[in-house]
Parts: structure tokens; C-alpha cells; sequence
């Protein structure tokens, strides 16, 4: 056995926010969330992390009694402002609590719905989709382009110096560049120094324009890094900021099934694969009618009824539906339908209505995998487990009374 093995590194709860805030930005979360760690010691190791949608009560209960050093949950605690936090109020009384036991509590709400491999995503795995793309996606990060004029003796030395200050990566690829040979010229002024060429007369250079792509970020690093390893008094050189381009991160997913299925079939399989609710699954639309292109969205949904329009699926899955934007939607579906001779029971988007609580509780084994993954990438082993309470609030459900 390696000593690595015997002696596994023990990650501290400021490390496992650092792999959590990497998988799950914290920039990518909406302007009024509220996202982060709420209470716990940065430098307390962490050994177990215990995941869940809610911070409940009974779920503070089950990360205690199962010896926690981390509660983990989708929904904030403290969402809105708050001036006290006194145990004299149920959810400073959470914190208290959390703090006696030694477990801190950390959030990842709307930069975990937006994140790659997220709330939306893993709800759309568990239905069966994919081929996925975001439902609004976010931009990438931006970028910039450096452009690098370098005698070609010194290509090789700038480039490196580039790419150790963080231009040229490009996916799974490092030190990423493009070169064209040409002959730059130039007069050395009275006062320069130049590293080649006399002062007043005209020289020419067999140059090299090298070019690699950079984050906005990292432009001035990489700028003094080539500056330094450049030969010339003064490089040519440009920065050009790159225009924008839709991301794999972002609000919701859209996906097709493995096959076409009826809307029927497949509102029975989104109550098949998720836990159980009071409410179970609401449908709007025939249930005949065929359904192959999904879009989905983990939690309240109802404001992306755009969108959902725009990329033209056949259904849309997701929580918390209201009367009047769902009515809306399906009377205009109708309409449209109608207006294009088909039948008005045939528009588009149908709608399937979940619990909120249900529609987010996949990405919980989701982001327990992924942390265990990158733990161990890091040679520590954490062990993390999935909530059993159910926190959807709803009790019971009172089938409506046959009319006479």
C-alpha cells in the first residue's frame, strides 16, 4: 500500500468549496440569490457531506445525527436579508444548531441549476433525454485574441511565456497557437535601444505573428509575460476582444428521447423515474399526442414559456405551474394550431407539472458523484450521502368529489 493510500489527504471545508464553486460557479448564479457558504470554519476537514434540496429541520437532524462536517443544499436558508440570526427565530435556530455540531451549511441554488452538469441536467437525464443544449444558455467566458509580432528565433520563447500566464488553452488542449511567417520593418528612433537594428536606419525582420486566444481575465498577465520574454524594446502587438458565444451552461435543458412516445407514456415516466408527491403529475394536453423533443426545467418554470416557444418543442417539463400563464399558453397553442389548420388540441408546448421539490431531487446524487470524483482526483476520500427525508411541504392530496 502507497503512502497516499495509508495517509488519504483530509480536504477542509475551504477546499471543498473550492471544488464545489468550480463545478457549480458562484458568478453564474442569479443577481437575487443567494449562494455560498452560510455558517463553518473554512479550515474544519471535512469527511462527510450530506446533500439535500431543503435546509429543514429534519434535514439538520439527519446531518447531525449522521456526524456531518458539511450539509450541502440546493435551496438557500437564509434567502432574503436577514439583520439577526438570534435562536430565538427557526432559522437562526438552524444555524445555532449546525454550529454546535460542528457541520457547516453551504448553498448551491441557480449556479447549480445553470452549472453543465446540474439541477437541469441531471432532471433531464433521469427522463430519458438527450442530445442536450441549454433552454437559455449563458455566454461562455469571454475571451480575448493576442496578436504577436516576434522575430522567429523567439517565437518559441514567447509562446511558452504565453501560455505559462494562461493564453492557449483551448478545451482539453494547452499551448493552443497559430503562426504565419512576413517581414516586419521599422527606423530605430535617436533615443531607442533597439535589440536589432541601428538607430536611423530601416530594418527588415523575417517575423513570426503568433496568435492565441486567452481569458479576458488573464489579458494583462499574458500581456506582461510576452512583453518580458519578447527580444523587442517595444513588441507589436494587438488585443482583440472576441464577440460572445452561447455556453453549455445555462437556465433549463432541451433534449430528444430515445424515441417518439406519446405525451401520455411519457408523463408516466417522469412519474416512474421521480420520488413521490401529494401532487404527482399534472398534464395539459391530449395524451396521445406524439412527443419526442423535451424541454425541462428544475424548480418554477412558468417564466420561461418564451423561450420553451422558441426552441419549437413538443412538451415542457417542470414545477409550479400557475393558472393564468399556463392557460395563457396552452389558449395560445391552441390558437396557433387552429390558425394552421390543424387541431387546436394539437398545440404546442404541452405542459407536465411536478413538484418543485421532486424536479430538483435528482441532481442530489448527481452532485454527490461528482464530488466524490473530484475528492478523490485531490487523493482524499469524502463520504457523501444523499438525504432520505422528503421535504416537498405537501401532506395530502383530497381527490375532488364526483359532480352530480
Amino acid at each position: 500500500m502507497s503512502g497516499d493510500e495509508a495517509n488519504p489527504e483530509t480536504l477542509t471545508l475551504a477546499d471543498v468549496v473550492g471544488l464545489l464553486d468550480r463545478r457549480y460557479p458562484p458568478g453564474t448564479a442569479e443577481g437575487w440569490d443567494a449562494v455560498g457558504t452560510v455558517c463553518g470554519d473554512p479550515a474544519q476537514p471535512v469527511r462527510r457531506v450530506l446533500l439535500a434540496v431543503d435546509p429543514t429541520a429534519d434535514v439538520v437532524d439527519e446531518a447531525i445525527a449522521l456526524g456531518a462536517d458539511l450539509l450541502l443544499t440546493h435551496h438557500p436558508l437564509l434567502l432574503r436579508p436577514v439583520h439577526s440570526v438570534a435562536a430565538t427565530t427557526f432559522k437562526g435556530a438552524l444555524v445555532h444548531r449546525l454550529i454546535r455540531a460542528g457541520c457547516a451549511l453551504h448553498v448551491a441554488h441557480t449556479n447549480a441549476d445553470a452549472a453543465a452538469d446540474g439541477v437541469a441536467e441531471a432532471l433531464a437525464v433521469a427522463v430519458g433525454l438527450t442530445d442536450l443544449a441549454p433552454l437559455v444558455a449563458l455566454p461562455d467566458a469571454p475571451l480575448d485574441k493576442h496578436v504577436v509580432f516576434v522575430p522567429v528565433e523567439h517565437t518559441e520563447r514567447v509562446l511558452d511565456a504565453m501560455s505559462g500566464a494562461g493564453a492557449g488553452a483551448v478545451g482539453e488542449y494547452s499551448r493552443c497557437a497559430w503562426t504565419g511567417t512576413g517581414t516586419g520593418t521599422f527606423v530605430p528612433g535617436a533615443a531607442a535601444a533597439p535589440a536589432i537594428g541601428t538607430r536611423g536606419e530601416v530594418e527588415r525582420v523575417s517575423e513570426d505573428r503568433l496568435e492565441m486566444v486567452a481569458p479576458r481575465g488573464a489579458r494583462a498577465a499574458v500581456v506582461a509575460a510576452m512583453r518580458a520574454a519578447h527580444p523587442y524594446e517595444e513588441p507589436a502587438f494587438d488585443v482583440l476582444e472576441l464577440a460572445s458565444l452561447p455556453g453549455a451552461a445555462g437556465t433549463g435543458r432541451v433534449g430528444r428521447l430515445a424515441g417518439p412516445t406519446t405525451l401520455g407514456a411519457f408523463a408516466e415516466r417522469v412519474a416512474r423515474v421521480l420520488p413521490a408527491t401529494e401532487q404527482g403529475v399534472r398534464v395539459a394536453g391530449d395524451l396521445d399526442a406524439p412527443v419526442e423533443r423535451v424541454a425541462v426545467v428544475g424548480g418554477s418554470g412558468d417564466s420561461l414559456f418564451d423561450a420553451v416557444r422558441r426552441n419549437g418543442v413538443d412538451a415542457y417539463l417542470t414545477a409550479d405551474l400557475r393558472h393564468h400563464p399556463a392557460s395563457e399558453l396552452r389558449e395560445r397553442a391552441a390558437f396557433e394550431a387552429s390558425s394552421a389548420g390543424r387541431l387546436p388540441q394539437d398545440g404546442r408546448p404541452f405542459l407536465v407539472d411536478v413538484a418543485h421539490w421532486a424536479s430538483e431531487w435528482p441532481w442530489l446524487e448527481s452532485a454527490a458523484r461528482v464530488l466524490r470524483e473530484d475528492a478523490a482526483g485531490r487523493g482524499a476520500t469524502v463520504d457523501v450521502q444523499v438525504s432520505t427525508r422528503r421535504t416537498d411541504p405537501w401532506t395530502a392530496r383530497i381527490a375532488s368529489a364526483p359532480q352530480p
